[in-house]
């Protein structure tokens, strides 16, 4: 496929462009706001306590954890883990990182049902992105290899099974833009209701969580052009 024409115009180039510009804007807004503090002192820790104080959420633990952006809320455990430059930082980056992950705790506390959804869809995406890319992929390499029209037709199938598991992949992607864009609305409200940071150390909270959201951008077109590509590829989409 690396040497298929169309595997690097529609997926593997677009692919890395949106996902490195992604990446850099991430790292660029982050690295920039964790060297502006903030005014009131809060470490990213007690950013996201507080939150979940005034939200009524006294079952979630925060701890820390190490990695580099490995934040995350397990709605399974409890916890909302921070990673080591978020839990100890009283940056603006490190308040806006905690905040959004907290936004995910007062989702599931509140029973935000896309919440739900995505989380009842992970197996299936699991498998959709292992079993489904391979499948497309064999069905692919059988089309190129048979001589009958049997065997098109039965490579052909194969994809169209591989694209329904894979398609999970993009359904669960899908769901996850939602959850992310609202937690992060949640985060960018309450940080300034509860007075952890002024409304002019927002911009700095914004453009973080904004840039952040970019990456699941990314991840949709991403997921959604390889799916295109072997559509293309077995014919279904052309007549070739």
């Amino acid at each position: 496929m690396l040497f298929d024409p169309l595997y690097l115009i529609l997926v593997l180039l677009p692919g890395l462009a949106i996902s490195g510009i992604a990446s850099w804007m991430v790292k660029s807004n982050f690295n920039k706001y964790s060297r502006v503090g903030t005014r009131n002192g809060y470490t990213g820790a007690q950013a996201a306590q507080k939150l979940l104080d005034n939200a009524g959420i006294h079952d979630v633990e925060v701890v820390a954890t190490r990695g580099y952006l490995s934040d995350h809320y397990n709605p399974t455990t409890k916890q909302l883990a921070l990673s080591e430059p978020v839990y100890a930082s009283n940056s603006v980056a490190a308040v806006g990182v905690a905040v959004h992950e907290a936004g995910h705790a007062i989702q599931h506390a509140r029973g935000y049902w896309p919440m739900y959804i995505r989380s009842a869809i992970v197996p299936l995406a699991n498998i959709g992105s292992s079993i489904g890319y391979f499948t497309m992929f064999g069905g692919l390499i059988l089309m190129s290899l048979s001589r009958t029209t049997q065997s098109q037709s039965l490579g052909q199938w194969i994809i169209i099974g591989g694209a329904l598991m894979f398609s999970m992949v993009l359904l669960f992607q899908l769901i996850t833009l939602p959850v992310e864009f609202d937690a992060s609305n949640r985060a960018k409200r309450l940080v300034v209701e509860s007075g952890i940071i002024s409304d002019s150390e927002r911009v700095g909270v914004d453009k973080v969580l904004n840039a952040a959201a970019l990456t699941y951008v990314a991840a949709v077109i991403s997921t959604a052009l390889t799916l295109l590509y072997f559509l293309i590829r077995s014919g279904l989409l052309s007549r070739r």
